[in-house]
């Protein structure tokens, strides 16, 4: 006999019309369809006073929500039966939770004695908020939003947004030809583009002084007023290029038309440029009185100058200061005097004018093939030109960068900061006038410059605008600070090429590129040949350059 628990074989009930069991017990139990991906909630939570309206369907089913069916009624009403209230009154609300919050009550008393003690009667604890005594005693407080330049920040967020003009009032007689957003500008590329060939060389240079490099904070200097004329003339307006024209390239401009062209993605502010097409030629110009030449100041800020019309600080203010700056700053680093020696090229300056003092400038005229026979000649300049430790000539580019007020602008103390963290001081200026340094580093890459130096003005006071010092330089090699600023030429190049393609396939005429004041596109307008010809000036200016472009047509 064995010792083993016998074998039972088990009873295998065969379907021979399907699958699943044969018998069914007759059981009133439904069926729940269910995913193992299913969220298993609490079986009871009784600290849980109402259900989250974030998370309904937390727990739902994904085959069915349906769960009335699983429902507990109870019939029979006990009177006994008393539900007690598990709500609890300190319960925090879903955003709340696992948040410190002190007693309230005490919270409140505590900032209202902070206050009464200190903001009413206008005496600041030591070394607490200097300002006020708001500061001191509420961690969050509005002293402490004002002494750092963000009160009522929080509460502008819905503010109406103040829209900017456009730089030319746009006609009803204006027809849009295109418009080109900013995303598909920054896609374009046009690589292996090879340095410029000098073509006529032109002007004067002085020498870098090089006692400058010494300037520092603790040893600022005047920013002098230099009785200096720099003549920017316009495209068409220039001899060399009505010369150049005649035999040679398709594409005309001046280095800061280009630049801007370059950088128009950068850019916030409304700017124009004004195109002659004549056959094959086109003249990328600007209009005549017009303010292209002047600099902006904070315009990539997340807080632009907004000042009302007639203050020292209102954009138009600041744009015509920071042009006098960078002006007689480009001058006074320079060893000015008839005895000082000065670098000639081999013409003189095409727009001297007898009994005005010119600005040291020289000029290049500059030739860049831009593939499918499209030849682009440029005026390009320099400031003034230095001697390499191995005698070697540098030729620089010399701007300057200003600060007006450092709390209005949001910006870094430069008298603080300018010494021991001037990398700070440049990312704050990198953030602010992005397009600024760009067009600035276009224009000295074009140029061929060896030298990009800039240069930090600061106002005297910052109430004062007329006097200005020189608190220290900065110098960089145009192409590696390009690199530095995340400025692609090859898209900058692939920009300007898609705009003159554009303006290549339009039939002869005049038109007009446009910044959108207050969107990030482009646009561009075919007007009428006496579209600005509302001045008696203009109107001269016109009848001159009108039998030039006829001939050039011819």
């Amino acid at each position: 006999m064995s010792h083993y628990a016998p074998f039972i074989k088990p009873y295998i009930e065969y379907n021979q019309f399907g699958w699943g069991p044969c018998d069914v017990s007759d059981m009133e139990v439904p069926y729940q369809p269910f995913c193992k991906s299913d969220r298993l909630g609490k079986i009871s939570d009784w600290m849980l006073p109402v259900q989250e309206k974030k998370y309904t369907n937390k727990y739902a089913s994904t085959f069915g929500s349906n769960n009335s069916q699983y429902a507990y009624f109870h019939e029979d009403d006990d009177a006994t039966f008393h539900l007690v209230d598990g709500g609890n009154p300190r319960a925090l609300k879903p955003y709340q939770r696992n948040r410190y919050r002190p007693n309230q009550r005490n919270n409140v008393r505590l900032h209202g004695r902070n206050v009464r003690g200190n903001a009413m009667t206008g005496v600041g604890q030591s070394g607490v908020g200097g300002a006020g005594g708001a500061g001191a005693g509420n961690k969050y407080g509005k002293g402490r939003d004002m002494r750092r330049g963000y009160a009522g920040r929080r509460f502008m967020r819905n503010a109406p947004v103040r829209l900017r003009e456009s730089s030319v009032l746009v006609r009803s007689d204006w027809i849009s030809i295109e418009e080109i957003d900013f995303p598909r500008l920054l896609k374009l590329s046009l690589p292996n583009i090879k340095d410029g060939i000098d073509i006529v060389t032109c002007g004067a240079l002085e020498y870098y002084d090089k006692q400058c490099d010494r300037i520092n904070v603790k040893n600022e200097r005047p920013l002098q007023k230099v009785d200096r004329i720099i003549n920017v003339p316009g495209t068409i307006d220039d001899p060399v290029i009505r010369r150049l024209s005649k035999t040679m390239g398709n594409v005309f401009a001046t280095d800061d038309i280009i630049a801007t062209l370059m950088c128009c993605t950068r850019s916030n502010y409304s700017w124009d440029i004004v195109i002659e097409k004549l056959g094959t030629k086109v003249f990328l110009d600007k209009r005549d009185n017009a303010q292209f030449d002047l600099l902006t100041v904070n315009e990539t800020a997340l807080e632009p100058p907004q000042d009302s019309e007639g203050s020292i600080n209102s954009p138009q203010s600041l744009s015509l200061e920071a042009t006098l700056i960078n002006h007689n700053f480009s001058q006074q680093v320079l060893k000015i005097g008839d005895q000082e020696p000065k670098h000639k090229f081999e013409e003189p300056n095409p727009f001297e004018e007898p009994g005005v003092e010119l600005a040291s400038v020289a000029y290049r005229y500059k030739q860049w093939q831009l593939g499918d026979d499209v030849v682009l000649i440029a005026r390009c300049k320099h400031n003034g030109v230095i001697k390499s430790p191995s005698g070697e000539l540098q030729f620089v580019s010399i701007k300057a960068l200003n600060e007006w007020d450092s709390k209005a602008a949001n910006s870094v103390e430069w008298r603080q900061k300018l010494d021991s963290q001037r990398g700070a001081v440049l990312a704050s200026e990198l953030r602010n006038n992005a397009c600024k340094l760009a067009k600035w580093t276009v224009e000295a890459v074009l140029a061929g410059s060896d030298q990009l130096k800039l240069g930090y003005v600061s106002r005297v006071n910052r109430n004062d605008h007329l006097r200005h010092v020189i608190l220290g330089l900065q110098q960089f090699k145009p192409q590696e600070f390009a690199t530095q600023i995340n400025l692609n030429m090859d898209n900058a190049w692939g920009v300007l090429r898609c705009l003159v393609d554009i303006v290549l396939k339009q039939p002869d005429g005049k038109y007009l590129i446009m910044k959108d004041p207050n969107k990030p596109m482009i646009r561009l307008y075919d007007i009428p040949e006496n579209a600005f010809d509302s001045d008696g000036n203009e109107d001269e200016e016109t009848s001159e350059d009108r039998p030039f472009l006829k001939s050039m047509a011819n």
